[in-house]
């Protein structure tokens, strides 16, 4: 089979690493990408660089990866849907609800094969802690807190720390926890003299009944990327910067000190750190990709599942602007 012919729109920050991972990837080539400021960073060492989509669109290709800044996901995805090519759009699917949803139709009525790239599902620690998850390792999952903080992107200008960040842990919290969100609270501030809020803290309750945690920001001067899972055997505490993940065992040695031996709850059991395959989750994607357009596989993060991460973010701020719970509809 010929490989399929790939392109790409955006030579930034991520563009330049979506152009090197595609250049490795099996049944897959790289013929050109689109960006009107050029090759900044010397991404694609000779391949076509045109100034619009079109002139990329007629060079033949057969799908495309979307990594320009969101404010153009929907005007650039929607460019694509229309010439019949199968896309990959960056997180999130576009700076609001009603632009996601133009994009879903979009495909949906061509039959195209679309995905957003929340490339935090393809982690190794995430992809593994699923499977223990889905193999009943854990029992009944109570909570999922995540923690995603560090010091302000210069890549972003279009979007606070809700859509940039958070819908990363919106879309894996409710991935691993196999439901959707049913409502949320929030608490943001704005410290850093843009428009969008840079720190929230947000409380949420998924479909089937788990709570959920999330602190995120880009004011904190360490980088720190944390996913705790805990339910009825114990914890799983997966670090997406490292790729590791550990679980911690709920007790069953009496404890000695009886002020402790009082306490009617778990007890402090074992610790095991897993040891598994840490592949880059940018080529797991596009592998992802890559599959979907032939039909091998579902693992692509879909469209209506990068639109409901949207309606979720809205929420959150929603709710932090109005000091209220979000309810989100079915």
């Amino acid at each position: 089979m010929a490989d399929l012919r790939m392109g790409l729109v955006g030579l930034g920050m991520m563009g330049r690493h979506h152009a090197r991972v595609v250049r490795e990837l099996d049944g897959v080539r790289l013929v050109g990408a689109a960006d009107a400021l050029g090759d900044v960073h010397g991404a694609m060492s000779g391949l076509p660089v045109y100034d619009t989509v079109a002139e990329l669109v007629d060079a033949g290709i057969d799908m495309c990866v979307v990594a320009v800044p969101t404010a153009l996901h929907e005007e650039v995805a929607l460019e694509l849907a229309e010439a019949g090519v199968h896309t990959l759009v960056e997180k999130p699917i576009a700076s609001d609800s009603a632009g996601g949803r133009r994009i879903v139709e979009a495909f949906r009525t061509r039959g195209l094969v679309g995905g957003v790239g929340h490339i935090e599902r393809f982690n190794p620690a995430l992809q593994n802690v699923r499977e223990r998850l889905e193999g009943g390792e854990l029992g009944e999952v109570y909570q999922i807190a995540t923690r995603r903080q560090g010091p302000f992107p210069g890549r972003i200008a279009d979007v606070g720390v809700v859509k940039d960040l958070a819908t990363h842990d919106i879309d894996l919290t409710a991935w691993l926890a196999r439901s959707r969100y049913a409502s949320v609270f929030a608490r943001a501030t704005h410290r850093s003299g843009r428009p969008y809020e840079d720190m929230i803290a947000v409380t949420g309750q998924l479909e089937n009944g788990v709570i959920t945690n999330h602190l995120v920001n880009w004011l904190s001067p360490m980088k720190e990327r944390l996913t705790v899972i805990t339910g009825a055997r114990g914890a799983f505490v997966a670090d997406t910067l490292t790729a590791d993940l550990t679980f911690f065992e709920n007790g069953t040695v009496a404890t000695e000190w009886a002020s402790m031996a009082t306490f009617r709850g778990v007890s402090e059991g074992a610790a095991t750190r897993y040891a598994i395959v840490k592949k880059e989750p940018l080529r797991a994607e596009h592998e992802a990709f890559r599959d979907a357009v032939l039909g091998l596989s579902d693992r692509l993060v879909s469209l209506e599942e990068g639109l409901r991460t949207v309606i979720v973010a809205e929420a959150v701020i929603a709710s932090a602007r109005d000091h209220v719970v979000e309810s989100i509809e079915a």
